[in-house]
């Protein structure tokens, strides 16, 4: 078992390694799949999940136009990022039953945005005691599954129209 864990830990860890240009355009021009974790396109927006999760389900909505904040964004795409983020609350309320949701805009480098210059909306599902010693004083998080596997989860509940 430490070795199966070992083994899933240096295949995350191993995939951490940075890209050129921006991750979420760079995202845009490759096929959806779980590789990609791309899960929904809209008309100008997309669900993806989160590379690195703070729980499993964390997912992002984020606009096509590659813009640092939400006023460089036409009306109808951010209210199609509404929309989506609606959507992705039900679903995920269904695939993962958690009793809280964090939604989030970090807006610049000073507000945290781990990537400044393309404005996206973070969905985090929560549930209560999720904050645990681990997380707290360990500085680590635990995830029960993979992300190929919330992939496919997410994807799942996404076609079933919940």
């Amino acid at each position: 078992m430490k070795h199966l864990w070992a083994a899933w830990r240096m295949k995350y860890i191993s995939k951490a390694e940075a890209e050129e240009g921006c991750i979420f355009c760079n995202a845009l021009a490759r096929p959806d799949n779980a590789e990609n974790l791309i899960v929904a396109r809209g008309a100008g927006a997309f669900l993806i999940l989160n590379k690195f999760p703070y729980t499993s389900g964390h997912v992002m909505i984020v606009p096509f136009q590659h813009a640092e904040s939400l006023e460089m964004l036409d009306a109808p795409t951010r209210a199609e990022m509404m929309e989506l983020v609606s959507r992705a609350i039900e679903v995920l309320r269904q695939v993962y039953n958690p009793q809280g949701f964090n939604v989030g805009i970090n807006i610049g480098a000073a507000a945290g945005a781990g990537v400044p210059g393309h404005v996206h909306i973070h969905i985090v599902p929560r549930w209560s005691g999720d904050t645990n010693f681990m997380s707290t004083i360990g500085g680590v998080r635990v995830l029960p599954e993979e992300l190929e596997q919330t992939y496919h989860r997410i994807k799942a509940g996404w076609e079933k129209g919940f």
